[in-house]
């Protein structure tokens, strides 16, 4: 309990200072045990404009989990939806996580997809 508690302070305290808009929404990254998420949000209009996940691709292609090769393969894939999207800046949101390891595998994989932070 002590360690959700200390993400989610460090979680509001990111939240202050990082926005999304239209132009340059705030993707966001969520990891359970299991899978990874990311969605790109407009916090401006309050909506979401595109996500990927692992649970999502996983479907497509088998044996994917919440590891560093299945975040980077979502890092692409919601910078391809981005792309679509004609979106190529974006704010990034680790969510109170540490850059370290499968977030940050994510955010590579999304620069390498054509992402700009």
């Amino acid at each position: 309990m002590k360690n959700m508690n200390a993400r989610h302070r460090r979680k509001i305290r990111i939240r202050k200072k990082i926005f999304g808009t239209a132009e340059r929404p705030r993707l966001v990254v969520f990891r359970s045990n299991q899978h990874m998420y990311a969605q790109l949000v407009d916090d401006n209009a309050g909506r979401t404009l595109c996500s990927a996940s692992t649970q999502v691709l996983g479907k497509e292609e088998s044996g994917l989990k919440a590891n560093r090769e299945s975040a980077a393969k979502v890092g692409k894939a919601i910078a391809a939806k981005a792309l679509e999207q004609k979106i190529e800046s974006v704010v990034f949101d680790r969510n109170g996580y540490i850059y370290h390891g499968k977030v940050k595998a994510l955010a590579d994989g999304a620069r390498e997809g054509g992402l700009k932070f």
